[in-house]
């Protein structure tokens, strides 16, 4: 059964497949991957009735995620369901759900069950759980990742179309890599908190797993939304992120810097990665790593540790031996801190944001490996807590410096387990980290999970960049013109060379000392002009619309494919007196032949 969103969106709409069928598939397949230790709790037939009940109540596919079946991880809330973040004995019954999963089942979606993981979410490695080690889709004796192990398993053997997980130190990125699947870290805030146990209560994240970056995005859609009740949730409106070009300048870490713990396997699939990208036209630079590297010790080397400690701190205190034994060295080590530890924390992390900032200034995203390896359970059973620190070498510095990161399916290694990249940029890049995404993983890969399930043809279309607009110029702004300085200020990026619809007429006005062009929209006998398609941040676009001198303003512009964007247009009673130079079909053309009619 194929559970990616648009087929079974059209399944619905073709009375193939009800909301019930599909259920009762989930759940009759789930019963096959027992000894895989994936659910802590599988919705019964009287819990999972009113969902259903409410959706048979409704049109087929009015609602966003109607009927779409996902997977929760057991420290998200799910009203009358257990939570219990990996511990029996802490388990609680909430009496309401937590706000994602509220906004999810609003939009249609049917909650299947309540997904293992590494117990208080600390761990990347999946097996520090008394449900029992949570095991890799593809293969058994190696580990799945953590912290969000069943809910990245869960979506890989097909039983859910998308699953939640919660990402402090990697947790919704380590399992995606290890299981072929698309996680998104999203920029803290964006995507609610409350009603989520907390790991470190000032970075933790909702994340979403998904076959795609297409079903990626229609989840992160539906569930970032602003909590008045979260108080460190944020408007995605108010993130304002650099615009990015057709072809985002890409980072990777120096020479130096990258580290594979000898896995000659994990290096050459990193490599091939990159190799790949360049030959894709892709602009790759090598930026020191460094800082990088040392904020991400800071989670679990500093005072952030005390933050596990203060989520937990009662029933530690009355039943550290009911806790996992690696999870109660972390966490109990915090008992060791003090508030001057805390301080000198805080001071590194500012420390390190300054540092970072400038390194921005060069590439539009960083790619990293996801993780340096990948270890079977007998290799983590010798040193749980090493192996588990090598996991986070690049994951564990994202949410104390605010990016937003997403882990990429890139195919397989030599011994035939899926590999990947992490994709990160500055809080808000969101949505313009899946659409790359998008762009990439069918490029890499032909199928996502262990299921073998297609991964779909890019549909840049799908993706609303909330932060920039798209902007045609057509004279003095245009690379190599006087006025292009003003685009580059604002942190604008060409996006393409092209031209408008057939449906335009193009004059040199009159007046000066800079020479303006004029773009007048005709019923009858237009040309097509060539213009320079930008993308611009938004908040600079006021400023911009300062610098425009009258009879020139902004407003839509036709192009040749048929789509409209925001572009420089004339007042018509400014064309007195100008040259029609519609014939040479744009602005460049006439100042190569202008000299020549002077």
């Amino acid at each position: 059964m194929d559970l990616r969103l648009p087929q079974l969106k059209a399944a619905y709409a073709s009375g193939e497949l009800t909301p019930r069928k599909v259920i009762s598939h989930i759940k009759q397949a789930a019963e096959n991957y027992d000894d895989h230790n994936i659910f802590i709790h599988v919705l019964s037939d009287t819990e999972l009735e009113p969902y259903l009940a409410a959706l048979e109540k409704t049109e087929r596919n009015n609602l966003p995620l109607w009927g779409i079946p996902y997977v929760i991880k057991d420290n998200i809330d799910l009203i009358g369901i257990p939570t219990t973040a990996g511990c029996p004995e802490y388990a609680y019954t909430p009496t309401e759900s937590a706000t994602v999963v509220r906004l999810l089942i609003e939009a249609g979606a049917i909650p299947i069950g309540k997904a293992n993981m590494d117990q208080f979410a600390t761990g990347l490695v999946g097996t520090r759980s008394p449900y029992g080690v949570c095991h890799n889709s593809f293969d058994f004796d190696m580990i799945s990742g953590g912290s969000s192990s069943g809910s990245a398993v869960s979506l890989a053997l097909n039983l859910c179309s998308f699953s939640l997980g919660t990402d402090t130190a990697g947790s919704g990125r380590v399992p995606a890599a290890f299981n072929n699947l698309i996680g998104l870290k999203p920029s803290k805030g964006l995507l609610s908190t409350s009603g989520v146990v907390p790991a470190v209560r000032s970075q933790d994240v909702i994340s979403i797993f998904a076959l795609n970056a297409q079903d990626a995005y229609q989840v992160f859609d539906v569930a970032a939304q602003v909590d008045a009740r979260d108080e460190y949730s944020r408007d995605e409106n108010a993130l304002m992120p650099p615009a990015w070009g057709a072809k985002p300048i890409l980072g990777i870490p120096d020479e130096t810097s990258l580290f594979f713990n000898d896995d000659k396997k994990a290096e050459i699939s990193f490599f091939a990665t990159i190799h790949q990208l360049k030959q894709m036209g892709y602009e790759i630079k090598e930026i020191p790593f460094k800082r990088w590297l040392d904020t991400a010790k800071l989670l679990y080397g500093g005072a952030w540790v005390a933050e596990r400690y203060v989520a937990i701190e009662d029933f530690l205190n009355r039943h550290e031996d009911k806790i996992d034994p690696t999870v109660r060295t972390i966490i109990a080590g915090a008992r060791s801190l003090s508030a001057a530890d805390a301080y000198k924390g805080s001071y590194a992390l500012q420390k390190a944001q300054s540092e970072t900032q400038d390194l921005w200034q060069s590439v539009d995203c960083m790619i990293t490996p996801t993780t340096p390896s990948i270890f079977s359970q007998a290799q983590l059973e010798k040193d749980p807590i090493g192996f588990n620190s090598i996991l986070g070498t690049y994951t564990n510095f994202m949410n104390l410096l605010d990016y937003a990161a997403l882990a990429l399916p890139t195919g397989f290694r030599k011994d035939d387990l899926p590999t990947g990249i992490t994709l990160f940029a500055p809080a808000g890049s969101d949505r313009q980290l899946l659409q790359l995404a998008d762009q990439l993983q069918g490029e890499f890969n032909s199928c996502a999970g262990a299921k073998n399930t297609p991964v779909p043809t890019h549909q840049p279309a799908l993706f609303e960049n909330k932060h920039s607009i798209s902007l045609a110029v057509v004279g003095a702004h245009l690379i190599g013109f006087p006025l292009n300085k003003q685009l580059v200020e604002r942190g604008a990026k060409l996006l393409k060379t092209t031209k408008t619809a057939a449906k335009y007429n193009f004059y040199e006005l009159l007046g000066g000392p800079i020479l303006k062009p004029g773009l007048v929209k005709t019923t009858e006998g237009g040309q097509p002009i060539e213009v320079e398609v930008w993308t611009m941040p938004k908040q600079h676009l006021g400023s911009f619309l300062a610098l425009i001198p009258s009879p020139l303003g902004l407003g839509k512009v036709e192009l040749i494919d048929g789509s409209q964007v925001v572009g420089f247009i004339c007042e018509p009673w400014g064309l007195k007196g100008a040259t029609d130079i519609s014939h040479t079909g744009g602005w460049r053309n006439w100042m190569a032949e202008r000299p020549a009619t002077e």
